[in-house]
Order: structure tokens, then C-alpha cells, then sequence
């Protein structure tokens, strides 16, 4: 039997408790008493409570709540900036409770880099010594550290803003420089806190696109703070939903807005737009068939009869999509007595890729009846028919159901 692949963070029974006696207070949250009942007897606040969780490498881990929910808490007891009270916290099978003080400062230069909601960059230090300065303390040489910047800030769209500083650019850019410092260390892990909270929505929508771009070329394992269900659903692969300290649960977008663990989170997601969350990959289906562009006008006409469809795609030899061919053209190819279906293809249909959101779908459909072609990477993954995508928006629009499995 294979074994299970070893999780980059392993999180177990964790702990955070704020005040005198942590242990009294830890004791009674496992006896079952509430956060306020604990404060009320001990004077400690329970911050985190017995969380669990296992985050795997190259993973985007969001971790979402209201404010006091404790995921602020959690994230930043991944790299110890708040010492654990109980359980334990795991990077690559190493217990981060028992880092020295000089293993720490390496975790925290060059193993998980962290970008908070403010910017925090030196206002008097250009763009690229900003990007550059975590390799400064780490003592890389200038010409290095220079380079390594200039890269990173042509990963996160900044080339050409080297020498100017931070007064000059939008708040936007601003938050750039920031993940751009956190990319130049190369650090396995990024843990960004309420990231873009402080951006307004356009520029918000751009940071997350821009993130879930770099993250497709990097792989990074991300672990990603919001209060925002709509950003969590964006960028999540999984989600863990917190309250009072607690995680009510994990799970990928869909699995929370269909299978909520609680009358909290059906209520927490009951706002949520469906439309920007589900996509192309949800709601996609095999084709019932294919052309291959090889085929003869005949054999493709007899494809179509055997699925009752009048369009249908083509694929070529190297297994990409070629077109589609429908039954008047292919008809008219049969009687010039044309041996492949080549000069019936047509390119004109719609296409999307499985991330498309349901919201851009209907807008991809318009004008046609063949069904969405789902593509990746040149490949037919799947198609949408109409039907499929009015199910889905019908769905949407009645709303998740509040019903805690």
C-alpha cells in the first residue's frame, strides 16, 4: 500500500492562549467550556483550540472568519511569532515549538516569508532595495540581492519601477513590493495575513488574479488569511472555516457551499455569489463523442445519428482540440466526396478553461448551441451543454442550502 504523501504543514491539537495560566485554561477548554466561561474563570483568552489541519506542498490554504475568529492567531504560529501554548506545528516533519532561536530566524528568512496586510515597506528605500531586503539580512551580496529582486518584481508586474519609491506607487503596487520581497527569499512557504484587505475591490480582484498566476508557475505552499468568503472561495484549494478560536470546518469551496458542517457556516456562506465560485471544471461532463479530423464526412454524419447531436468536436492526432464539424457542412462534404471531415471544421465555437467561472460562462454560451468547450492545455477536458449551465445558474439563484449535514 502506497503511503500517504508527508504533509509540508502538519498542525496538531494547537493551541494559543492568552494570559497567566495556559495550562488551567487548556484543561478546561478539553472539558467542554466555552471561550467566555474560561475567560470569566481563569482571566485567559483561548485564541486557537485544538486545531488540526494538514496542508500539503504546493497547496493554497485558506483559512477564513470573522474578526477574533482566531485565524490571524493560527498563521502566525506556523513561523512561532506567537509561541505555542499546547500541540504542535509541523514544517517538512519539523516541530517548530523546539527551533532554537537561530532556527527560527532561518525558518523565518528563507523557509516561510510573510506578507501582512500593510505593506510595510521603508519609505525611504527605493522599489527594488524594498523586494531586495530580506536578502540583505539574510547577506547576500548587493549585486545578487539586486538581481534577485529585479526578478522578483518582474514576477509580481513591477519591471521598470526599480528606482522609485514607495510614495510613488498605488497602494496596489504597493502590496506588490511586498509579495515581491516575500518571492525574492524563494521561501517554500508564504503565509499572507489579510494580504489584500486593504485594497480596494478592482485592485483586490487583480492582486488575487495575479496570485493565482504565480501560483500556477510557482507552487508555492500558500497559507492564506481572509475574512472574505468570496476571496476564500476564489483562491482556496481548501478552506477551513474558523470560530471562537475553533476550525467548524475544511474542505475545497464546493464541499463548504454544498455540504456546510453547521448552521454557522450555512449561515457564513449564505451571501456567498455561487456564480464567481463555481466553474467550468464543477459543472463540466464527458463528451458523448468525438470526431477524429481523420475521419471521413460519412463516418462523422454516423457519429452524430448515434448521439442525436448535430455538432459534434474534433480532435487531431496529438489528442488536441481541432474544431468542431456540424451536420450541414459535413453533408455538403459527403457529396463533393471529400475523404476526411478537414474542409467541414469549424473553429468557431466557445471555449473555456475549467477554472472559468460560472459567471463568465453564460457570457462565453451566448450566440451558440454547441455546448462550452472545456479546454487544458489544447485538450478536450470536457463539455458544458446549455442544459448543464441552466441547471447550474438555476441552482445559484435559489441560494445554498442553510441545511448543516
Amino acid at each position: 500500500m502506497k503511503a500517504a504523501p508527508l504533509a509540508h504543514i502538519s498542525i496538531r491539537n494547537l493551541y494559543k492562549v492568552f494570559g497567566d495560566d495556559p495550562e488551567r485554561a487548556i484543561e478546561l477548554d478539553q472539558q467542554g467550556k466555552t471561550r467566555g466561561e474560561i475567560q470569566e474563570e481563569t482571566g485567559c483568552v483561548v485564541a486557537v483550540s485544538d486545531a488540526n489541519v494538514d496542508i500539503e506542498k504546493g497547496e493554497t490554504f485558506v483559512v477564513m472568519g470573522l474578526s477574533g475568529s482566531g485565524k490571524s492567531t493560527l498563521i502566525r504560529m506556523i513561523n512561532r511569532l506567537f509561541d505555542i501554548s499546547g500541540g504542535e506545528v509541523l514544517i517538512n516533519d519539523r516541530d517548530v515549538a523546539k527551533m532554537n532561536r537561530e532556527e527560527l530566524r532561518q525558518l523565518r528568512m528563507t523557509g516561510a516569508s510573510m506578507v501582512f496586510q500593510h505593506f510595510g515597506l521603508f519609505p525611504h528605500r527605493t522599489v527594488i532595495d524594498n523586494a531586495a531586503y530580506g536578502l540583505e539580512v539574510q547577506g547576500v551580496s548587493k549585486r545578487e540581492r539586486r538581481e534577485r529582486g529585479a526578478e522578483a518584481l518582474k514576477m509580481v508586474g513591477l519591471e521598470g519601477w526599480e528606482s522609485r519609491f514607495p510614495r510613488e506607487l498605488s497602494g496596489g503596487m504597493q502590496q506588490r513590493v511586498g509579495l515581491a520581497r516575500a518571492l525574492a527569499t524563494d521561501s517554500e512557504i508564504l503565509l499572507m495575513d489579510e494580504a489584500f484587505s486593504a485594497l480596494d475591490p478592482l485592485i483586490r480582484r487583480e492582486m488575487q488574479d495575479h496570485l493565482i498566476e504565480l501560483q500556477r508557475e510557482l507552487h508555492k505552499t500558500i497559507v492564506f488569511i481572509t475574512h472574505d468568503l468570496n476571496e476564500a472561495m476564489r483562491l482556496g484549494d481548501r478552506i477551513a472555516v474558523m470560530r471562537d478560536g475553533k476550525i467548524d470546518q475544511i474542505g475545497t469551496a464546493e464541499d463548504i457551499l454544498t455540504r456546510p458542517a453547521n448552521e454557522y457556516v450555512a449561515a457564513f456562506i449564505q451571501d456567498v455569489d455561487i456564480t464567481r465560485v463555481l466553474t467550468a471544471a464543477n459543472i463540466m461532463r464527458r463528451p458523448r463523442s468525438t470526431v477524429s479530423v481523420s475521419d471521413g464526412p460519412h463516418v462523422a454524419m454516423r457519429k452524430l445519428e448515434e448521439v442525436h447531436e448535430t455538432e459534434l468536436y474534433v480532435i487531431d492526432r496529438q489528442g488536441k482540440l481541432a474544431g468542431v464539424v456540424r451536420d450541414q457542412d459535413l453533408a455538403t462534404a459527403a457529396r463533393r466526396g471529400d475523404t476526411s471531415c478537414q474542409n467541414a471544421l469549424s473553429t468557431d465555437y466557445p471555449q473555456a478553461e475549467p477554472d472559468t467561472s460560472l459567471a463568465d460562462l453564460f457570457n462565453i454560451a451566448t450566440g451558440y448551441t454547441v455546448p462550452i468547450a472545456v479546454v487544458s492545455e489544447g485538450r478536450l477536458v470536457g463539455v458544458i451543454p446549455r442544459v448543464s449551465l441552466l441547471e447550474s445558474m438555476s441552482t445559484a439563484e435559489g441560494g445554498v442550502s442553510g441545511n448543516a449535514e
